[in-house]
């Protein structure tokens, strides 16, 4: 490999702020916090909004949106009715 060239590749804690879960890996990420982890150590930290601990997929959990108004709404906004189209 080039020196010089190359980000700085690191152990990295990311933090799932939903769950409060986190876990210890390997990234090259940049960031400005740092937390101490399990083993003592001190490792920078990484924010994360959705890991498997939240996401629905590995959850199980799915959140319905609801969407059959949306399309209705448009529709009577834009003056379309059902079937028609326009050219």
């Amino acid at each position: 490999m080039k020196k010089e060239i190359h980000p700085e590749y690191r152990e990295v804690v990311f933090q799932d702020i939903s769950s409060d879960f986190s876990f210890l890996t390997r990234s090259s990420v940049k960031t400005q916090e740092t937390i101490t982890w399990e083993d003592g150590n001190e490792y920078p930290l990484v924010k994360i909004e959705v890991s498997s601990r939240s996401h629905p997929f590995f959850t199980g959990k799915q959140r319905v949106v609801q969407s059959g108004g949306q399309v209705d709404r448009f529709r009577k906004r834009f003056g379309m009715t059902r079937g028609s189209t326009s050219a």
